[in-house]
């Protein structure tokens, strides 16, 4: 049989939601910052003589050593939460687990960060 619906009917309410290419920058973005920014990270604490609580702190208490792990912090949460999302967007079909889920995502996000934030905060005044 035949479908009478129209082409424009048939895709009513399946189109675009007016931010994939938002969404897809903000991720490559993010993507490049990490990418700049973890192995930074990595090798100013490794030098830093990280292992010794001593020299850790040291390192976070500085404003290179606090700005360079809050930027690697947000970047990595931020990319977490934009790559989280399409796949709960993608592999989840019932719409309220998907709306809890992905407001559960961004509360965790968000929640890890204001924690490393936190953290930091405490390190850099107790230095």
């Amino acid at each position: 049989m035949k479908s009478m619906m129209t082409p424009a009917k048939r895709t009513n309410r399946l189109g675009s939601a007016k931010s994939g290419t938002h969404h897809f920058i903000a991720q490559r973005v993010s993507a490049v910052a990490l990418a700049i920014a973890l192995p930074l990270f990595v090798l100013a604490l490794a030098f830093s003589g990280a292992p010794d609580p001593d020299a850790a702190r040291g390192f976070f208490g500085s404003a290179w050593g606090a700005l360079l792990t809050l930027i690697t912090l947000t970047a990595a949460l931020y990319h977490m939460r934009l790559g989280l999302q399409v796949v709960v967007e993608d592999y989840i079909h019932g719409a309220g687990l998907k709306f809890t889920l992905l407001i559960g995502n961004t509360l965790i996000a968000y929640g890890l960060w204001l924690a490393g934030v936190y953290a930091l905060f405490r390190l850099a005044l107790a230095a």
